[in-house]
């Protein structure tokens, strides 16, 4: 049975020094480059709940409180 195995074989890995280190020159840049393409991720994000939705929620559990008692007095 032939197993094949995805990692290179650092004998045979190019850039690498003795002692499988890397030198200075042939490692990527940190992670400072990154963040300057990314978008502004605090641009868009909501403040919260408008007056509308508060007010519906409100006048909705008034109602269904209202029901619930009138349902209950004529108990």
């Amino acid at each position: 049975m032939n197993e094949t195995h995805p990692d290179p074989d650092p004998r045979q890995t190019p850039g690498l020094e003795g002692g499988n280190s890397v030198p200075p020159g042939e490692t990527p840049p940190g992670e400072s480059s990154t963040p300057a393409g990314a978008p502004d991720q605090n641009a868009n994000t909501p403040s919260g709940w408008g007056p509308a939705p508060v007010i519906v929620l409100l006048v909705l559990g008034v109602l269904i409180a209202g029901f619930f008692l009138a349902y209950a007095v004529a108990l």
